[in-house]
Parts: structure tokens; sequence; C-alpha cells
């Protein structure tokens, strides 16, 4: 999918962000008072105001869950299931200073508000039987969406993940949290989880991140953005058997040390913007056969490393810029 979808249309991730990302989140109670307050005035069914007729901006409706999943005048803004292949995540992920970075103008999402439309996304994009208005919805809309839900195939995937994966216990949860992890299944009841020191990124070295393994066999994302890692704790991570996805954004990280997480067998999402990583260390990813998506904005990595990779792993995606 084009990441290049009208800019208004991508805004409404901005809409889509209020609160933390690290429960299970539920569009109507979550993301549907958000674009109420902020955004379904600009993209909703169409009205006149004082004799002209408004329609919604780039044709882009947020009143609807039907309308949602039909997207923009530029086709559908988002996956589900797949963050990596929503053009309104793709786009909030780029450098601030590319031309489809999100939003164009004002503040960035934070941290936290990105992890929430992210989680959102992979935990399939559902409106849990809201339909919004009916104005405009094509006729059978209705009946699709009263159909019982199939699962996915991101959910099939989750579920064979984690059998026979025990929940954790208190204790082994109070001493990650302890080191100031913060630990969140990846949907209700799941044994799987979620970890980030997004409340301290500056406090977590390679000693904090030591202090999870005790967690390795239910970690299936971990984010490490803007931490003050190094080599050593991707040394911890790469015993971590379940991971699928891997932030490094912004840590001191190098190409010696991504030889640690070839044995991830896992991973699918790697995150390396703004490190210092080359095309040295892609050599390294390139053993990693279950990666489909690389992050590589404003790292020291080219063009020619990022086409050598991307053919040495069938189905990835990497871009350098």
């Amino acid at each position: 999918m084009s990441i290049s979808v009208c800019r208004s249309a991508i805004f409404v991730i901005a809409c889509l962000t209020a609160t933390a990302a690290h429960a299970a989140v539920s569009f109507e109670k979550d993301l549907l008072p958000v674009l109420t307050k902020k955004c379904i005035d600009c993209h909703k069914a169409p009205y006149e105001e004082n004799g002209k007729k408004k329609e919604p901006k780039a044709g882009l409706r947020l009143d609807a869950s039907w309308a949602i999943v039909k997207g923009s005048e530029n086709g559908p803004i988002l996956t589900a299931g797949a963050p990596d292949k929503s053009a309104i995540y793709e786009s909030v992920m780029l450098p601030k200073d590319d031309d489809g970075h999100m939003p164009p103008k004002g503040d960035d999402l934070t941290k936290e508000e990105i992890a929430l439309l992210k989680k959102w996304i992979e935990e399939g994009a559902d409106f849990g039987g809201w339909i919004g208005s009916t104005l405009g919805m094509p006729a059978g809309a209705a009946t699709e969406l009263a159909k019982p839900h199939k699962p996915r195939e991101h959910e099939l995937f989750y579920t064979a993940l984690e059998k026979e994966v025990r929940p954790l216990s208190d204790d082994v949860l109070a001493k990650a949290k302890a080191a100031g992890a913060q630990v969140a299944a990846v949907k209700v009841e799941s044994p799987l989880v979620r970890v980030d020191f997004l409340t301290g990124v500056s406090k977590c070295d390679d000693e904090k991140v030591a202090a999870i393994l005790p967690l390795k066999e239910n970690i299936v994302q971990l984010d490490l953005g803007r931490t003050v890692v190094t080599d050593a704790a991707l040394k911890t991570i790469g015993q971590l058997p379940r991971l699928i996805s891997l932030d490094l954004r912004q840590t001191k990280v190098t190409d010696a040390g991504l030889e640690s997480l070839v044995g991830l067998k896992k991973l699918q999402s790697l995150n390396l913007y703004g490190t210092e990583i080359t095309d040295v260390g892609l050599k390294h990813l390139a053993k990693i056969k279950s990666l489909k998506n690389v992050y590589l904005w404003q790292s020291k990595a080219t063009k020619a490393g990022v086409k050598q990779l991307t053919a040495a792993v069938p189905g990835l995606k990497a871009t350098v810029e």
C-alpha cells in the first residue's frame, strides 16, 4: 500500500490516540470518543452548511465502521492485523523531514499514541460490533458487518504462538516492573506480552534489559527505542524465542551487535531508525528469514545494501529513506 495517502486522511491518526497503548484496545470505548471530539466534524457524511454542500475531506468518513474500512478517495487507509501494510501507521513512522511524514505540522504523535494505533491494528482493527452512521451505507454492508467473526491470519499466528506458554507469575512481573519495564498482554487473556521502558527510556540500560530475561518465553513485542542500551543488550534479546517485533530506534547498537539476533526465528519487524547500522550489519539480518519489515531511515545503510538484504530475504520490505 502506498504511503502517499492524502494528508487529511493520514492526519486521522492523531485522532485515534487518547489513551495508553497497553490495555486491549476497544474501538468504541478508547478510540471513538476521540474521533467524535477531534475528527468527525471534517470526516463525516456530506451535509449542507450555509447553502453549500460539505463533503468529507479526502472523501474519508470516520463516522461509521464500514466507511473507515472503505478508506479515502486514495484507497484503504489501514490493513487489519498489519501495521506495516497500513499507510496511516507507516506515515507517522517516517522521519519528520520526509514529505510523507504525518502530521505535517504541529506536534508529532507521542510514542504512546503511536503504540495505541499500532496495537489496535495488530489486534485486527476490530470495531467490536460498532457500525455508526448508516447514511450512504452500501447495500449489504450491514449484513457483512453482522457476520460472525472469522479469525484473521495474524490471530491464528498468535494463537499458535501462545501454545504451551504459561502466564507470568506475579513475582516475575513484579521484578520486571521494578527494573522499569512496562509489561502488558498483547490481547485479553493471552500469556504473550509486550514490554517497553517508555516511562524511563534514559534509565533503560543493558542491565535493565537483562532483568526481563525471566519473561523470555512470553515476550513477543519489545520496544527499546531511545534507550541507552548497547550491543550487550542484544545478547539478552537474542534469547527471546517468540519475539516478533523489536524496536531499537535511536539507540547505540552496532553492526556487530546485530549478529546476536540471528537466532530469532520468529522476528518479523525490526526498527533501526536513527542508528549507526551500516550495510555490514544488514548481512547479519539477511540470515533472519522470518523478517518482513526493517526500518532503516537515518541509519548508515545504503540503498545498495538494502537491495542485497531484500534479495536475500523473500518478501522483506526495507527502506533506507
